[in-house]
């Protein structure tokens, strides 16, 4: 790369740096160019790193990230936001989608150009999420559904052509109380807290949370604006608790918060359970009812298996796209090699010199040892010693990585997780380990075709798990890297990332350990929260997939067979798995791998070195 690129990388982030805190009107704002997605915390400020070739439209798309994250920094009031956000994860993505329409829209009101870069960013990211690919409307994720509609109310402006066919789809989701909290958001966006308010009633329109208790205060707001809407509030039951963590700087979005909701959840719905009469709403969750405690309940099984799927990673999209997030990760693995190539460079040295031939010396014939001519030379009666090598202990290996591919580790978990596995699998590929990465998610959001299928067949119940599974098969024990390289990369399309079903997916890949002819078998998982499929929870025990996660896991751990490990992103893994380890920040994966790896081998070289000894022992005495 010329010095005339650098330096006009350089330029271009000075002069997008200062652009955010020109519209922010915030001299003190920190702006930082990292890998991932852009995001804002406090005074920080985070952009996408750009290459070096600057094409135009990365950008476009860049000041797209820019104006986005210095209109938030402008218009968006955190205390505000957070003392309305509902408790609920999917809940509290639509709340947030709906606020960051709302900053762009006020923004883009007053200034052309970033109204200009916001629809080049959004069209792009419509293209390449795949929308016009799109045939069901589950395809589509709730909140991206709902923002897109928002903008077109506020803004006036109509959404991506990607986005036309499927947002058709959705529009029918909105029923009148629905479409009146819609027009209330358009009639305040200038307001935040106005807006928040009407944010919140269409979150309780579409069963999503509930409705809010409102404080005399807001009761004599309302009450000058309008009698009827505050008096349908006074009615309402309690509403959730408001408090929650400020979003990290990881690049993790919303649903990063699933691990510790999932968490609540899982523990709440022990004595409760959800039922399966009822209509739901259009595009909202299933309301939790009781579930009575019968053996159908605690036996886990699937309604339907017929629109499961095991798929090679190259088979979920073209050769194009594969070959775009390849070079996404490419870039991203720059920034992150030096530190975790140290780390795969150690464990390197520690399999290969266990790999190295040993010496027996004090031999009869063989090589002469050289090291031993000195005593010969002092002692001519003495006789000569030779050596031969001798194969270490070093069993053959092989190793899985389990990457959860749920929708909580969208951003910088699932880029670190891909690069961490990639740089792995180079590492242990050339100390003569083989590697399999595997991912697992489901084919859509809130139930696939299992669910239709139960819907159609008079919804009965307790059905089992109702959501369609997708396991993914990255890169196989057999295939080398330079092979499945492109495949890697899959792992950063976002529209990929969906709902986890923890339980099967590890069944799953301890099926495929197995098989395996190697005389040892690591298993490690990688996860950032516990089971979780709205679907399947909404019509079964709160604690249905969990339990099941449980179950495999005892059986896999009361066998020696696979080695079982598992590392928890931002999520307590070690109340699972026996052997487990939690990390807080996504950075610290690559790590924290390659120490339990190390460590993994180093028990094993002590065992061999023990049985060597053993052997060896006899012929000593």
């Amino acid at each position: 790369m010329t010095k005339q690129d650098l330096t006009r990388q350089e330029e271009f982030k000075r002069a997008t740096a200062g652009v955010v805190r020109a519209i922010a009107q915030q001299t003190e704002v920190q702006v930082a160019f990292q890998p991932g997605p852009a995001g804002v915390s406090g005074k920080r400020a985070r952009l996408p790193l750009p290459t070096r070739s600057l094409p135009p439209a990365e950008m476009a798309k860049l000041r797209g990230a820019a104006d986005a994250v210095a209109l938030k920094l402008r218009h968006h009031d955190e205390a505000t936001h957070a003392a309305r956000a509902p408790s609920r994860k999917e809940a509290r993505e639509v709340f947030d989608a709906l606020e960051d329409v709302r900053v762009q829209s006020v923004g883009s009101r007053h200034m052309s150009g970033v109204a200009a870069n916001l629809r080049a960013r959004l069209s792009e990211e419509c293209e390449s999420e795949g929308y016009d690919r799109m045939t069901r409307k589950d395809q589509l994720p709730l909140h991206t559904a709902l923002s897109l509609m928002a903008r077109e109310r506020i803004s006036g402006e109509p959404s991506p052509a990607a986005a036309t066919r499927i947002l058709e789809m959705w529009r029918d989701s909105l029923d009148e109380k629905a479409a009146a909290a819609m027009e209330e958001m358009v009639s305040s966006t200038e307001d935040q807290e106005s807006f928040a308010r009407a944010a919140r009633k269409l979150l309780t329109a579409l069963d999503l949370a509930e409705a809010e208790m409102e404080s005399e205060a807001d009761q004599d707001e309302e009450g000058d604006e309008g009698g009827d809407q505050s008096s349908q509030q006074d009615q309402a039951s309690a509403g959730e608790a408001q408090s929650q963590e400020q979003e990290s700087m990881q690049g993790a979005e919303p649903e990063s918060m699933e691990g510790e909701a999932a968490d609540e959840e899982a523990q709440d719905s022990e004595e409760e359970g959800a039922a399966a009469e009822g209509d739901e709403k259009p595009g909202g969750p299933q309301a939790r009812k009781e579930v009575p405690q019968t053996d159908d309940t605690t036996r886990y099984r699937a309604f339907s298996t017929q629109f499961d799927e095991v798929v090679e990673a190259d088979d979920l999209c073209d050769a194009d796209e594969l070959t775009r997030l390849r070079q996404q990760l490419d870039q991203q693995l720059q920034h992150l090699q030096g530190v975790v190539s140290k780390l795969a460079n150690r464990l390197q040295r520690r399999l290969m010199a266990q790999q190295q031939r040993a010496w027996d010396f004090d031999l009869e014939e063989g090589i002469l040892d050289v090291a031993r001519l000195a005593r010969v030379v002092a002692n001519p009666t003495l006789s000569l010693s030779y050596k031969r090598e001798r194969e270490a202990d070093f069993r053959d290996t092989v190793v899985t990585l389990l990457i959860d591919n749920s929708g909580s580790m969208r951003g910088r978990p699932i880029t670190v997780a891909a690069m961490c596995a990639d740089i792995l699998a180079r590492t242990l590929e050339r100390c003569g380990v083989k590697v399999e990465i595997l991912g697992f998610t489901t084919r859509a959001w809130k139930g696939g075709q299992s669910r239709e299928r139960w819907v159609q067949e008079g919804k009965a119940r307790n059905p089992g798990r109702l959501n369609d599974l997708r396991h993914i098969i990255y890169k196989g024990a057999d295939a080398p890297w330079r092979r499945s390289r492109r495949a890697i990369g899959l792992m950063l399309r976002e529209g990929l990332l969906k709902e986890n079903i923890d339980g099967e997916a590890l069944n799953w890949a301890y099926r495929r350990i197995l098989a395996r002819t190697e005389h040892r078998r690591i298993l490690m998982v990688i996860s950032d929260g516990a089971p979780v499929d709205d679907s399947t929870l909404s019509v079964n025990p709160g604690n249905y997939l969990e339990r099941h996660l449980r179950e495999v896991i005892k059986e896999i751990e009361s066998r020696s067979a696979v080695e079982l490990i598992a590392i928890g992103i931002g999520h307590d893994v070690t109340r699972y798995y026996r052997r487990a380890v939690t990390i807080v920040d996504a950075e610290e994966l690559g790590g924290t791998m390659m120490k339990k790896l190390a460590e993994l081998f180093d028990e094993d070289a002590a065992e061999a070195w023990h049985r060597a000894a053993a052997e060896r022992a006899p012929a000593i005495l």
